[in-house]
């Protein structure tokens, strides 16, 4: 069997259950109810909590502890289709009972979280029960979580849109510096960024601090659970796409027109693809199998456009040689223009499918960072118009003149502005996966 052949097969598992695994349409998971309830005033001291929730949990998402931190053991009440969880409380003493809840959400590995307060006996007084907030994840591991997220999605970006770039546009790039060490960066920020969110995910889920994302035993919880086996895909799809860098880099333009080579990274690439967008949101709502579809043309299409427009300004311009400007330039307007297209038309369906009202676009915290995507990427496309049309009027010139500096400069301008401007989207997009739709 062929080094080809084994690339293919070795890339299927992990593409087969990202694109096949479609998680079921949900919101965040919620606490709906719990039995005894929140400030029940109890004779005697239960040997259980009863906790309902919105939707279907996973277990191994699931930790109701006491306010010292000991952990009580739970269990899936049968006959509620895994919506009922049950812990054991053991033998609490008389006077107050508190412990506080939290479940990661199966979809996309958003933490919430609760605290409930009991009497047991005599009725407590007020001042005893006190007014302490519910447990919420730690804010460091919250950013931690969005700065590894918005760095996943960047070097998805850089990656995808990098490779797809040299393959179609500019196989020489293959051995040029920029473009190598460029493609190369790319991949080991994907690989880190992958990595540290199962430590990142685990802490965020546990409520615990950035010390917890270190631990061996916050992977090993994390792991059993639906975001967890995700996230491996993606660490597993990073690794492999290893393999096909260091084709692309050994063999060059030849291995970029082999189609062994080219089946592997489209194996690779949506495989990467459909890993990220089942850390999002795009699962719920009343279409899920839609959902996923938009999310994947919607990252495929941001990937072709920001990886080609960072290849083009950090390796391609800065060599100003016209032959290359005349075979590249036009090219990537065409891809970036049908990748605009496919983006504007995904968002649309993802926006419907996880927004679904005006009301919510207008009242939510989601609606408003959405909103503030929507007016950022529109800026963005005045920046895109712009270098159209010097590409139309300018191009020309540019080659007739033998890459003159002062003729390609306006054209950097207008590119370095997309970039800049597409970093503030990517960041605000990292906020919309950790924010509630209904918050």
């Amino acid at each position: 069997m062929t080094a080809r052949r084994v690339l293919v097969l070795l890339a299927l598992t992990p593409l087969l259950y990202v694109l096949l695994g479609t998680p079921p349409a949900s919101a965040h998971t919620e606490l709906v109810t719990s039995s005894p309830a929140n400030g029940a005033e109890l004779k005697r001291a239960p040997d259980h909590l009863t906790l309902t929730f919105d939707e279907p949990v996973d277990l191994a998402g699931v930790r109701v502890m006491t306010l010292d931190g000991d952990r009580l053991p739970v269990t899936l009440v049968p006959g509620h289709r895994g919506a009922v969880v049950r812990a054991a409380l053991g033998r609490p003493a008389d006077g107050d009972l508190a412990v506080v809840w939290s479940v990661v959400d199966e979809g996309d590995g958003h933490a919430s979280s609760g605290r409930l307060d009991f009497g047991i006996g005599a009725p407590a007084a007020a001042e005893d029960r006190g007014d302490e907030a519910a447990p919420a994840p730690s804010p460091l591991v919250r950013k931690g979580l969005v700065a590894a997220r918005w760095a996943g999605y960047l070097s998805l970006a850089l990656f995808i849109g990098g490779l797809a770039f040299v393959t179609l546009l500019w196989p020489r790039g293959a051995h040029e510096p920029r473009a190598r060490a460029l493609l190369g960066l790319a991949w080991a920020c994907g690989l880190l960024a992958s990595v540290s969110s199962i430590g990142l995910q685990g802490a965020y889920g546990a409520l615990g601090g950035l010390r917890d994302a270190l631990r061996a035993g916050t992977y090993a919880d994390v792991l059993t659970t639906e975001p967890g086996v995700v996230l491996a895909a993606r660490v597993l799809l990073w690794v492999l796409a290893a393999v096909v860098l260091s084709a692309l880099l050994q063999g060059g333009p030849r291995t970029s027109r082999s189609p062994g080579w080219r089946v592997g990274a489209l194996a690779v690439g949506l495989g990467l693809l459909r890993a990220t967008g089942m850390a999002g949101h795009n699962s719920e709502g009343g279409e899920p199998a839609w959902g996923a579809i938009a999310d994947l043309v919607h990252l495929l299409g941001v990937s072709l456009w920001i990886g080609g427009l960072v290849m083009l300004g950090v390796s391609v311009l800065p060599r100003r040689r016209p032959a290359e400007l005349a075979a590249v330039v036009p090219g990537y307007s065409r891809l970036a223009a049908v990748s605009v297209a496919g983006i504007v038309a995904a968002g649309l369906v993802l926006a419907w499918q996880v927004v679904g009202s005006y009301d919510a676009l207008l009242h939510t915290s989601y609606g408003h960072l959405l909103l503030l995507k929507t007016g950022v990427l529109g800026i963005v496309l005045l920046a895109a118009l712009v270098s159209r049309q010097w590409v139309r009027t300018r191009l020309d010139l540019a080659v007739l003149l033998r890459g003159d500096a002062a003729t390609v400069r306006p054209f950097g301008y207008s590119v370095a502005a997309e970039t800049g401007l597409v970093l503030v989207v990517l960041a605000v997009t990292s906020l919309l996966v950790t924010t509630n739709p209904g918050q």
